[in-house]
């Protein structure tokens, strides 16, 4: 059940990157956003794809060797995405500047999410040989 909940978020946050990085070529840059505004747009957009991506490839993984450490890297994911992207968006969007000290937990929740699918690929390897 956990794996297609992975799946669907991958999607999701596809769909809504997708979306945003729209807005973000066509709408933010004709509205006036000043440069660095846009740039931190599109950096929040481009991490969000990353992992994206990142969680549908969690869900082959999942169906091949389901493993804790997978699990935990694709929550790790997903609340790096929300908590880095989505401040970066409030903050451009929104004009919100007193959650900037989410953005660094969002590349943490990232870090551990990377460090777990690197402890998970060891487990792998043994699975393999």
């Amino acid at each position: 059940m956990l794996v297609k909940s992975w799946f669907y978020i991958g999607a999701l946050f596809g769909l809504t990157g997708t979306v945003l990085g729209a807005y973000g070529a066509h709408g933010l840059a004709s509205s006036g956003a000043s440069d660095s505004l846009v740039s931190a747009f599109n950096t929040g957009v481009q991490y969000q794809f990353y992992h994206a991506l990142a969680l549908l490839f969690m869900v082959l993984a999942l169906r091949i060797k389901p493993l804790k450490t997978l699990h935990l890297a694709a929550g790790f994911f997903t609340l790096g995405t929300v908590l880095f992207s989505g401040s970066i968006y409030a903050l451009v969007l929104l004009g919100t500047k007193g959650i900037g000290f989410i953005t660094p937990l969002g590349g943490v929740c990232f870090m551990v999410g990377w460090f777990s699918l690197l402890l998970a690929g060891r487990s792998w390897l043994r699975f393999e040989s």
